[in-house]
């Protein structure tokens, strides 16, 4: 078994403010590029999606390319540049400013020293993540949680990370938005309870009396069950590589995780002619979706069914209980 490290994650005091004033000092420098986005409010299942529009992400720099062939690709998360590094976490840890941000304040919780992204996460990880969103609350703010795992999932860097999006940052400009109001995190709207998603997700609410030992658990029972769904009568593994592709979320209430098959679908119109394709990561758990050029954004804005579509084929059919199988019978 993994060696665990007992040790509490030590949080900066003032996490939402810290955050803010190194989002705007490295924005300010240059050192962080911000990408505006235009957004529209979509019916899907009955919940509020986000949909986001920003063409110019789509010429967001590259990163540098090894110079000998044999050398590691680039880690931001390595050794991260001192504009963007905010703080350690200790004891294993360190938060990390997303240097390209479509949502302000978007910052990341990476292990200081490497791990891989495909692993389980482990109950440091957890804990830390969990520390975040608690230091969030004490300032009566909300935070949401997300974690890419596997090749379907929307992950970038080999390195493990986690991502994490102050809510209110991700409603300012909803404001000015046709039914901005009735969207809010997809992952605290479905906990617990049937959903009408194409696509399955797997939840379990959480509350800040749980132990670091239980929120580990909570996270191992979702993989585990998303293993089922995805593979059938193979036994989950607990620690190491991860079985599947998942995307996983964490809110102050709410454990989400829902397995992935392929992390983009084509946008496909009634008459079957083709838009392009969306690509998905972790964010889809928090009801929010991302295109870079007009004919994506003008397909999905303007026929709801198409996000539907698309959402039903990034994962698996949701899982039925057997009271619904009945009824439906």
């Amino acid at each position: 078994m993994t060696a665990v490290n007992l040790s509490h994650p030590i949080v900066p005091p003032n996490l939402p403010a810290l955050i803010k004033e190194a989002f705007v000092k490295a924005q300010a420098s240059g050192d962080l590029l911000f990408y505006p986005t235009q957004v529209t409010i979509l019916t899907v299942g009955s919940l509020a999606f986000q949909l986001r529009y920003s063409p110019s992400l789509a010429q967001k720099p590259k990163p540098p390319k090894p110079v000998e062939p044999t050398a590691r690709p680039f880690n931001p998360f390595e050794n991260p540049s001192p504009a963007l590094l905010v703080a350690p976490l200790a004891p294993s840890h360190r938060l990390v400013l997303n240097k390209f941000a479509i949502v302000p304040e978007h910052f990341i919780l990476a292990t200081r020293d490497f791990k891989p992204q495909t692993h389980l996460l482990e109950r440091g990880d957890i804990d830390a993540a969990h520390a975040c969103v608690e230091a969030y609350r004490s300032a009566g703010e909300g935070l949401f949680v997300f974690f890419n795992s596997g090749t379907h999932s929307g992950a970038s860097q080999p390195h493990r990370h986690l991502q994490l999006l102050p809510l209110e940052r991700m409603k300012h400009d909803l404001k000015t938005a046709e039914n901005g109001s009735e969207w809010g995190i997809l992952a605290d709207k479905v906990c617990g309870r049937e959903t009408s998603l194409p696509f399955a997700v797997f939840t379990s609410p959480t509350n800040a009396e749980m132990t670091p030992e239980q929120r580990h658990l909570a996270y191992l029972s979702l993989y585990k069950r998303a293993v089922r769904a995805t593979l059938g009568n193979v036994e989950a593994v607990e620690e190491g590589e991860a079985q599947i592709s998942y995307n996983f979320a964490m809110t102050g209430s709410c454990m989400a995780l829902c397995p992935r098959t392929a992390e983009s679908a084509q946008i496909t119109y009634d008459d079957g002619k083709e838009a392009g394709h969306v690509a998905l990561n972790g964010t889809v758990l928090a009801g929010t979706a991302l295109v870079k050029n007009q004919i994506e954004w003008d397909a999905l804005r303007t026929n709801g069914t198409i996000l539907f579509n698309v959402l039903g084929e990034i994962g698996v059919p949701p899982v039925r209980t057997p009271t619904e199988v009945n009824e439906n019978a």
